[in-house]
C-alpha cells in the first residue's frame, strides 16, 4: 500500500509546487505593473498636473521650461526617495517579522523608527544638525539604541524572549521617545520649523544628493537581507529546529538586526518615519509568496515603494494645491491592516 501512495504524494507535492510557482510569478508581475503605474502617477500628479506627453518630452530633452523644472527638480527626486525609502522600510519589517516570528512586528512598532527620530531631534536641538548628511549618523545611533533596548526589556523576564513582549516593549518605547521628541520640538519651535514636515514622514524637499547619501547604506542593508534570507527560513521555524537544521541562530539574528538598522536608520534619516509600511506590506506579500523568505524580501522590496509613492501621490491629489505628508496617508491606509492582523487568530506567530 505504501508503494502505491508514495507516487500519489509526490504527484500532489509537484502540483502544489507548480501552483505556488505560478502564484508567485503572477504576484511578481502584478507588483512590477503596479510599481510602473505609481511611478508614472508620481511624475504627472501634483498641484500642477502635467500631461503625460509633456512629461515624456521634458524627460527626453530638458529645456529649462516650467514643466522641465517641475519634473527634474521636484517630482523625480521625491519619486526616487519613495522607491529607496519604501524598499528600506518594507524589507526592514520583513526581517523583523522573520527574526521575531511575529507578523505584528515592524520597525515602527518595535521602536526603531522612534529611536532614530529621537536621536535626530537631539542632534538638531543640541548640535544644530541640518540636512540628511547630518541626520544619518544620529539616525543610525538611535536605531541601534532602540533595538538593543527593546531586546533588553524583552529579555528581562524569565524564559525566552516572547514576541508579544517585544511588541509591547517596542510600543511603549516608541511612545516615550515620540513624546520626548515632541517636547523638544515644542520648546524651540523656530529651530524645528523646517523639521516638522520631515518628522511626519515626507518625500517633499528630498533632493537627489540626499538620496545618494543614504543609498550605499540602504543597499548594504538590502544585500545583507538577501544573504541572510536562506538562514531566516530556518530561524522562522523556531530556535531549536533551526539549530537542528544547521543554522547559526545568533549569527543570523545579528546579521538581520544589522540589516534592519541600516535600512530603518537610513530611510528614517531620508524621509522621517513612515509607519505601517514594514508591517502591512510583508504580511500581504506573504499571501502569495508563502513562507519562503527570499521571495518575501524580494517582493516586499517591490511592493513597499508602491505603498509609499501611492500615499505620496494621494496626499498631493486630495489636498491640492497643498499636500498631506506621505507618512500620514500611509498610516491611514495601514491602520485598518493592523486592526485586521490583531483580530486574526494566531496573530502572534508566523
Amino acid at each position: 500500500m505504501a508503494s502505491l501512495t508514495a507516487p500519489l504524494q509526490r504527484s500532489d507535492s509537484a502540483v502544489a509546487g507548480a501552483l505556488t510557482a505560478r502564484r508567485r510569478l503572477f504576484g511578481l508581475l502584478v507588483l512590477v505593473s503596479a510599481l510602473a503605474v505609481v511611478l508614472v502617477l508620481s511624475i504627472v500628479s501634483g498641484a500642477n498636473p502635467l500631461p503625460l506627453g509633456e512629461v515624456w518630452r521634458v524627460l527626453a530633452a530638458p529645456d529649462g521650461s516650467e514643466a522641465s523644472s517641475i519634473v527634474w527638480s521636484l517630482r523625480l527626486p521625491r519619486t526616487l526617495a519613495g522607491v529607496v525609502s519604501g524598499a528600506a522600510f518594507g524589507v526592514a519589517g520583513a526581517l523583523i517579522q522573520a527574526i521575531t516570528r511575529n507578523p505584528l512586528a515592524d520597525p515602527g512598532i518595535l521602536g526603531v523608527n522612534a529611536g532614530a527620530g529621537f536621536a535626530i531631534t537631539v542632534g538638531v536641538a543640541l548640535f544644530g544638525v541640518t540636512g540628511i548628511a547630518g541626520y544619518v549618523w544620529f539616525s543610525f545611533t538611535g536605531a541601534v539604541a532602540a533595538t538593543v533596548l527593546v531586546y533588553l526589556i524583552g529579555a528581562a523576564g524569565r524564559g525566552a524572549v516572547s514576541p508579544v513582549t517585544l511588541v509591547l516593549a517596542g510600543i511603549a518605547l516608541a511612545a516615550v521617545l515620540t513624546a520626548c521628541s515632541t517636547f523638544l520640538q515644542l520648546i524651540d519651535e523656530e529651530t524645528f520649523r523646517s523639521f516638522r514636515n520631515w518628522s511626519l514622514g515626507s518625500l517633499a524637499r528630498v533632493s537627489v544628493p540626499d538620496t545618494l547619501t543614504v543609498l550605499p547604506l540602504i543597499a548594504a542593508g538590502l544585500l545583507l537581507a538577501l544573504l541572510s534570507a536562506g538562514a531566516l527560513n530556518a530561524v522562522s521555524l523556531g530556535d531549536e529546529q533551526a539549530a537542528s537544521l544547521g543554522a547559526n541562530v545568533i549569527r543570523t539574528r545579528t546579521i538581520g538586526l544589522i540589516a534592519v538598522t541600516l535600512l530603518a536608520g537610513g530611510a528614517t534619516a531620508l524621509t522621517g518615519g513612515i509607519a505601517f509600511v514594514g508591517l502591512a506590506v510583508p504580511h500581504l506579500v506573504r499571501w502569495f509568496t508563502g513562507p519562503e523568505q527570499r521571495w518575501i524580501i524580494a517582493c516586499t522590496a517591490l511592493a513597499s515603494p508602491v505603498l509609499v509613492i501611492g500615499a505620496d501621490v494621494l496626499g498631493r491629489v486630495i489636498a491640492r494645491p497643498g499636500e498631506i505628508e506621505a507618512g500620514v496617508v500611509a498610516a491611514v491606509i495601514g491602520a485598518p491592516v493592523l486592526i485586521a492582523l490583531v483580530r486574526r487568530r494566531k496573530a502572534s506567530g508566523l
